[in-house]
C-alpha cells in the first residue's frame, strides 16, 4: 500500500505543481502589462516592473492554490483513470475509501506547502515588492526590512508597521532644530490618524536642551503634522498580505482598544481555511475521476476544474461578505462554505460505485 501512496502522492502534487506553473506564467504576463504604464515614472523601469511582479507572484499563487490543486488533481488522476490505472487498482481489491485516503495523504503534504507559503513567503515577498515600487516611485520614502523611513521638515520618522485603517504601529520620530542638532526623540507603540491629526499612543519622549536629557511617560501625544495619508496607498500592509499570526495579534490590539476588529478577524480565518480548503477541493475532483474512469478527456476535466473552482471562489467570496454585512462571527463567515463543498464531495463519493 505504501508504493500505491506514494504514486498517487506523485500524481496530485506533480499535476498541482504543474498547474500553478502555467497560472503562474498567465498571471505574471497579465500582471507585467498592468505595470507597463507607471514604467517611466520616477526610477522604476522595466527591470523594476519585472521584479515586482516576480516578487508579488507568491500572494497570487497563495490564492489560487485551491484551485490549482483541484485542476492538478483532475489532470494527474484522470490521466490514472484514462489509462485504466485506477480500474486495475480497484480490481486488485483497494477500495474507494483506500484510494480516498491516499490523495487525501498527499493533500496533507499541499496543505504544508500552502499553509508555509503564506505565513513565511507571502508577507516577506510583498514586503520586498512593496518596497521596490515604492521607492521607485515616491523618493520621499525610503522601504527597508524594518519598516520604512519618511522626512518631514525636520522630522524624520521611523514607522515600524502601517496598517490600512491609518494606523502605525512601532514609531519613531527624530526632530532636529534649525541648526541641525537633535531636538527630541519620540517613540510610540501605535499612532492613529483622527480629524486630521495623528494621536500617539504609550509615547516615550527624550528631550534634548542645554547638554542635557530629560524624559517623560505619555499616554497619548497629539502630534498635528507626521504623515501625509495618501502614503497609505502605497505603504499600508494589507490583510492578505499579512501572516495569520500578525492578523490574530492587530485583532486582539483593535479589540483590546475597543475597536472594530471584524476585517481582520475574518482575514485571520480566511488564513486558516485557505490550506484546509485545498484539501477539500480533493474531496471535489475524486467524484468526478471515479465515476468517468473510461469517458472524458482531459479539456473535459481542466473544463470541470475551472467551473468548479470558479464556482467555489463566487461561494466563498459571497458568504464572506454576507457574513460581514449582517455581523455572522468571522469563523463562521470563513469555514462555511468549505463546510458545504466538503459534505457535498464526502456524499458525491459515498454515491459512487
Amino acid at each position: 500500500m505504501r508504493i500505491l501512496d506514494r504514486y498517487i502522492a506523485q500524481t496530485v502534487i506533480s499535476g498541482t505543481l504543474m498547474t500553478l506553473m502555467v497560472l503562474g506564467a498567465l498571471l505574471a504576463f497579465v500582471d507585467f502589462v498592468g505595470e507597463i504604464d507607471d514604467v517611466g515614472k520616477g526610477q522604476y523601469g522595466v527591470t523594476e516592473a519585472a521584479l515586482y511582479v516576480l516578487l508579488s507572484l507568491p500572494k497570487r499563487l497563495y490564492e489560487l492554490f485551491p484551485t490549482a490543486v483541484l485542476l492538478g488533481s483532475l489532470l494527474g488522476l484522470g490521466m490514472l483513470a484514462g489509462n485504466s490505472e485506477l480500474i486495475v487498482v480497484r480490481a486488485a481489491g483497494v477500495s474507494i475509501f483506500r484510494i480516498v485516503r491516499s490523495v487525501l495523504q498527499a493533500g496533507l503534504v499541499l496543505v504544508i506547502l500552502v499553509a508555509v507559503t503564506g505565513e513565511v513567503l507571502v508577507p516577506l515577498s510583498e514586503r520586498e515588492a512593496q518596497t521596490i515600487r515604492t521607492t521607485s516611485l515616491k523618493q520621499n520614502i525610503s522601504l527597508g526590512k524594518h519598516g520604512f523611513w519618511a522626512r518631514d521638515g525636520m522630522n524624520y520618522i521611523q514607522v515600524g508597521r502601517v496598517y490600512p485603517d491609518y494606523q502605525l504601529g512601532n514609531l519613531k520620530i527624530y526632530q532636529l532644530d534649525k541648526n541641525n542638532q537633535l531636538k527630541q526623540i519620540v517613540h510610540a507603540n501605535a499612532a492613529r490618524y483622527v480629524n486630521g491629526s495623528w494621536q500617539l499612543k504609550r509615547v516615550q519622549r527624550s528631550i534634548f536642551s542645554d547638554g542635557k536629557v530629560s524624559s517623560e511617560s505619555l499616554k497619548t501625544l497629539d502630534w498635528p503634522e507626521l504623515l501625509n495619508p495618501e502614503l497609505f496607498t502605497v505603504v499600508s500592509v494589507k490583510p492578505a498580505t499579512m501572516s495569520a499570526i500578525d492578523l490574530y495579534l492587530y485583532s486582539k490590539y483593535l479589540q483590546d482598544n475597543q475597536l472594530d476588529a471584524s476585517h481582520y478577524q475574518l482575514a485571520f480565518w480566511i488564513k486558516v481555511m485557505t490550506p484546509i480548503s485545498s484539501l477539500v477541493m480533493l474531496l471535489i475532483a475524486l467524484p468526478f475521476i471515479f465515476s468517468s474512469q473510461r469517458s472524458g478527456g482531459s479539456g473535459f476535466r481542466i473544463l470541470v476544474g475551472l467551473l468548479l473552482g470558479i464556482g467555489f471562489f463566487m461561494l466563498n467570496r459571497t458568504i464572506n461578505h454576507l457574513g460581514q454585512i449582517y455581523g455572522v462571527y468571522p469563523f463562521f463567515s470563513a469555514a462555511i462554505p468549505v463546510m458545504l463543498v466538503a459534505i457535498a464531495g464526502l456524499l458525491a463519493i459515498r454515491r459512487v460505485h
